[in-house]
């Protein structure tokens, strides 16, 4: 068995795929599979990825969303890890965390680089632990910058089918839908010091794109994960108040995107 499946949406990224595919190739541990879904792409990336040892998952656009369920499908390796098709890790990541499991974690963290336009890299540089229960790693989780960004995790595969985790298909903003649940249901978390995921915050991104009805559609979509997130808490014999405070917190910043009659809207509803 594979020990890592690597999960790459890819939709229109001609120009960074490169990047992002030497960077898991140049890996210093190689035993790995490469899961490429092919969003609908109309431009150049599947003749990139071609040139890769990878397996091509061909779909219609359906989003990043779906495009990671179905990637699920396919994975056969021990651990799951998530890789968005512009951004790019550095060269010890799997090395790093093959280290970190000897303890048998459901969920490993490690931690995320900001990579912007003009050059300039930020670093987060957040907590380590071992032997964590869920509920005490999210407590300690909740506090970093990058929480719910699903790609700063691995996940064991098992683990993850057995809850039948899945991202909500056609809504933005899927990870906060769903990467709460996975740590705080996990038996065992670790959180690793190594600085392995370089996040480009390129212009024209999805979630970079600045218009009010976008704005609009991003808040309406946030608050139907924090409507699930809220029920499906209960369902969990966990000491949920941490957790409730998160998600209550996320939401009332996010609708701070909002102005004039939208904003009272959801503000009356929360």
């Amino acid at each position: 068995m594979k020990k890592f499946s690597i999960i790459i949406p890819v939709y229109n990224v001609e120009q960074y795929l490169k990047r992002t595919l030497d960077s898991v190739f140049k890996q210093t541990y190689q035993n790995f599979e490469v899961i490429v879904v092919n969003d609908g792409c109309t431009d150049k990336s599947m003749d990139i990825a071609r040139k890769y040892d990878v397996k091509i998952i061909d779909t219609t656009h359906v989003g990043v969303s779906e495009a990671r369920n179905i990637g699920v499908t396919y994975a056969r390796g021990e651990y799951l890890l998530f890789l968005d098709s512009d951004d790019y890790w550095d060269i010890k990541l799997l090395e790093s965390i093959q280290q970190s499991i000897k303890n048998r974690p459901d969920v490993i963290r490690f931690q995320v680089r900001n990579v912007y336009d003009d050059g300039t890299k930020q670093d987060f540089l957040e907590s380590t632990f071992v032997d964590f229960s869920g509920e005490k790693a999210f407590e300690k989780i909740c506090t970093f910058h990058y929480v719910e960004s699903v790609w700063c995790y691995a996940i064991k595969r098992t683990y993850y089918n057995k809850n039948k985790f899945r991202f909500a298909k056609d809504k933005i903003h899927e990870d906060f839908g769903l990467t709460p649940l996975i740590i705080i249901k996990a038996r065992k978390v670790n959180s690793i010091s190594y600085v392995g995921y370089n996040y480009y915050r390129r212009s024209g991104s999805i979630m970079n794109t600045q218009t009010y009805s976008w704005t609009k559609r991003k808040v309406h979509d946030f608050y139907e994960h924090y409507l699930y997130l809220s029920e499906a808490i209960k369902t969990i014999n966990v000491d949920s108040t941490i957790f409730r405070s998160f998600i209550a917190n996320s939401m009332i910043m996010k609708i701070c995107e909002l102005h004039g009659k939208e904003y009272k809207e959801y503000k009356r509803k929360l």
